[in-house]
């Protein structure tokens, strides 16, 4: 089902009109820049002369920075610890001006951090040599639960969407989310999407690695397959849309009483970082269907998007000038009867 894109175009424009809540895990990103400088006499391991570190928003945290550098007002609600990262993570959302009082501060708690190391020697490409993850230890608080569930409505309230990050770090639960009343949430779940049935989520955004885990199964190339279990999810979980992103194989969109719509890869299939693309993905999807998409126009903005931030390094964003020039590229290079965002040539 191709889709019109000058209405795609026009969707653009209520991005900068719609509030947006995301409730999630929220996660820091580091990455860590060296270049190489010899092979240490200890062990078997490079040594890195230190040159750069950056600290940039992960899991829920970077889904909240896309929907900011794509002009919506964004309502963050989770923890950090009292550390660095956290502190950090606030700092950084403090100067573009997000508002962080959804945001709680938990004493002695891990902010969750993906600490990734880069290396290069002179004149070469640098390569991701190792990851470092530090996480929470135990669950949070009851009090905070509460705290975090009452932010989490208050924002729902006063807001055209909300967006639901669980990347498993403890902060959001399913009666959390059945607490939200929200009319539209969009849920994008690590690892346990099932737990979610009965709690009035509208659409989610799995990728097939996560459906083949939650069913022990691989897809691969059979799609028969992956429609089975594609509509046994939206049954499952009763939602309105479901959308799986299927790497070089591009989306599949799945809708009550729709046959699935499939939707090519936008851009080329040699991609520079798939960090957090999931998170782009959901953000676009979510605040496409706040400004009035249906869900298979989301899902063409989104594939734009995912299309777009693989070709950045690290954990990126995407913007609305981004997504317009794509549109428009597609709208000046699609032969007739093609499909948006298929490659050419």
């Amino acid at each position: 089902m191709s889709a019109d894109l000058s209405r795609l175009a026009d969707l653009l424009e209520g991005f900068s009109r719609q509030t947006v809540v995301v409730v999630g895990d929220l996660v820091v990103d580091e990455f860590v820049f060296g270049e190489i400088s010899r092979v240490s006499r200890e062990a078997p391991v490079l040594i890195l002369r230190h040159r750069q570190t950056e600290m940039v928003p992960g899991g829920g945290a970077n889904a909240a920075n896309n929907l900011t550098d794509l002009g919506a007002r964004v309502l963050p609600v989770g923890v950090v610890g009292d550390d660095a990262a956290g502190e950090a993570l606030v700092a950084y959302f403090q100067r573009k001006k997000v508002d962080t009082s959804g945001i709680v501060r938990v004493r002695g708690w891990t902010t969750t951090t993906k600490s990734r190391y880069l290396a290069a020697w002179t004149h070469t490409a640098r390569q991701q040599v190792l990851r470092v993850d530090r996480e929470p230890a135990g669950a949070l608080p009851e009090k905070i639960r509460a705290a975090l569930a009452r932010k989490a409505r208050q924002r729902a309230r006063r807001a055209s969407a909300v967006l639901v990050s669980d990347y498993g770090c403890g902060a959001v639960t399913p009666a959390l989310v059945r607490g939200l009343g929200a009319k539209l949430v969009t849920l994008d779940s690590r690892y346990s999407m099932l737990v979610y049935r009965n709690c009035g989520i509208t659409a989610a955004t799995p990728n097939e690695p996560e459906l083949e885990s939650l069913y022990h199964t691989r897809i691969g190339a059979d799609t028969n397959k992956l429609e089975q279990l594609g509509t046994r999810i939206l049954r499952r979980l009763d939602l309105k849309a479901l959308v799986v992103t299927r790497g070089k194989d591009g989306m599949t969109v799945f809708e009550r009483g729709r046959k699935p719509q499939h939707i090519p890869i936008f851009g080329g299939d040699q991609v520079t970082d798939v960090t957090g693309a999931g998170d782009t993905v959901i953000a676009v999807f979510t605040l496409a269907l706040a400004a009035g998409a249906s869900y298979v126009e989301a899902a063409h903005l989104a594939n734009y998007a995912g299309g777009i931030v693989v070709m950045k390094r690290g954990t990126a964003t995407v913007t609305r000038k981004e997504l317009d020039a794509a549109i428009r590229s597609d709208a000046t290079s699609l032969p007739s009867g093609a499909e948006p965002g298929q490659p050419q040539g």
